[in-house]
């Protein structure tokens, strides 16, 4: 605890942004880095809680990586950067990930926000990470020494590369198969630039190659590579492809022009922005069209950046829960993740938000959609008679979250067992699937989740792959 009193002293500062004005006229991340010695007093507010629910996660609450929140805070605090991210690092592979696009569960947990506001962990976490960095702290980790084992890992997002990161510097031969042109998964095609520029991605694949894992792209497992062949050939392997099936909104004019799941939207952007090719598909643009985002949560919030940085007329967002309260009754809620109203950047930079509302139909003229006709709902998300109400749209983004992963190709070639929302069956004790040698982890195992989430059982499954070939690991869980 770097200052006994700090946190009656001094303030919540957080992070700022540059003007919506400004930062709408491009896809570059616009958030303004704190100083240090700012930092530094944020970090003071740490208050020595003596059970820091941070960063033990636990159903709703705290950090899933078990970073080890109060410790590097007191660094900060006594200006031990390097050290700090030495600590930082020792339970997160990819912090700059998370201090980017997590949305803090630890914040919400932290001690000081039941009587204040949180740490501004998230900001200390990136501004650590970020000054590793630029410093040249951050280097590849060799192992010292070979163990002769393969394996094989399947997706190279958060999941897939931190389990691969963490084999090989157990000194394991691992191969990371991708089916996209560039590994990053979600983080790469879904979240948009503006909140995280790819860089960060390929600075750390460039790590992991030096740190000996080979990379495979264009690769779909189950599709252009036989995954039959894949289990033969390697010791082990591990499933990290992710929740890929999107929830879609089976109602009347769905066939119609101009509807799209929101990742057949986002990526299309990323891969512009990447100088990549999208593809022989539609292009989806917003420019000059009235959209409309169907769904409240991240996803559809960056659908709305998105849009407005393509020059949309308009965009509106549909949410069928019923608005959230400004404020959460802290009483009831800490140290769980707390129900409240949540306005997002993208939110600020321009759209209109309607809840408890749901779409009954969309209309068209010429085989487009032209609208949608909406109600409000009740307390069972049934239409309200009498609500019924239209909405001007050109184009139309689902952004209503996932349902499971992509059984075609990879699973169903595998013959992994699948539970009832679809993911591959495998416990938390070790990750195997019901397929020997193969294991599964992230999105893939858990269903829809965080990035943090994803970094953590690739982590854990690392452990246990290793531990399955060795008979023992001194990889951390």
């Amino acid at each position: 605890m770097g200052k006994v009193t700090g946190f009656l002293e001094i303030d919540r500062q957080d992070r700022k942004y540059r003007p919506a004005a400004d930062r709408i006229r491009n896809y570059r991340e616009f958030v303004i880095a704190p100083s240090e010695d700012g930092l530094r007093e944020q970090a003071a507010r740490c208050m020595d809680c003596g059970i820091p629910f941070c960063h033990d996660a636990e159903g709703l609450r705290g950090c899933p990586v078990n970073n080890q929140i109060p410790d590097w805070n007191d660094l900060v605090y006594q200006r031990k950067w390097k050290k700090a991210s030495t600590n930082l690092h020792s339970t997160n592979n990819f912090p700059e990930f998370t201090g980017r696009i997590c949305p803090a569960p630890c914040e919400a947990s932290c001690t000081l926000n039941l009587i204040d506001q949180p740490v501004t962990i998230k900001s200390i976490e990136c501004a650590i990470v970020d000054r590793a960095w630029k410093k040249g702290w951050i280097k590849p980790d060799i192992a010292s020494h070979k163990t002769g084992k393969k394996i094989a890992v399947i997706g190279a997002g958060p999941a897939g590369m931190a389990c691969a990161q963490q084999l090989a510097r157990a000194g394991h031969e691992v191969h990371l198969y991708e089916k996209n042109a560039k590994a990053g998964g979600l983080m790469r095609y879904g979240i948009p630039d503006f909140k995280m520029e790819k860089h960060h991605i390929d600075r750390r694949v460039d790590q992991m190659k030096k740190e000996g894992v080979v990379f495979h792209y264009n690769a779909n497992i189950g599709g252009n590579i036989d995954a039959g062949e894949i289990v033969d050939t390697h010791d082990a392997v591990v499933v990290t492809g992710g929740a890929e099936k999107p929830r879609d909104l089976p109602i009347d004019g769905r066939d119609l022009q101009g509807i799209h799941f929101a990742m057949d939207f986002l990526p299309q952007q990323n891969r512009r922005n990447g100088n990549e090719a999208i593809g022989d598909v539609e292009p989806i643009l917003a420019s000059g069209k009235h959209v409309v985002v169907i769904g409240g949560g991240d996803t559809g919030s960056d659908c709305i950046g998105t849009s407005v940085r393509q020059g949309a007329l308009s965009v509106t967002q549909l949410e069928i829960m019923p608005q959230p309260p400004e404020k959460e009754n802290k009483q009831l809620s800490w140290p769980e993740w707390p129900l409240k109203l949540r306005t997002s950047s993208s939110h600020e930079e321009g759209a209109d938000r309607e809840f408890a509302v749901t779409t009954t139909r969309f209309e068209g003229k010429n085989d487009h959609v032209r609208k949608l006709v909406c109600s409000k709902v009740d307390s069972n998300f049934k239409p309200v008679e009498g609500t019924e109400f239209e909405l001007k749209a050109d184009l139309v983004l689902l952004a209503m979250g996932f349902v499971s992963p992509v059984h075609e190709g990879l699973l169903n070639a595998l013959g992994v067992e699948l539970d009832q929302r679809g993911n591959v069956v495998a416990n938390t004790d070790d990750y195997k699937s019901s397929t020997e040698k193969v294991f599964a982890a992230g999105d893939m195992r858990r269903g829809q989740s965080l990035v943090v989430w994803a970094i953590r059982e690739g982590r854990q499954a690392a452990r246990s792959v290793d531990e399955f070939l060795m008979g023992s690991t001194t990889l951390p869980r």
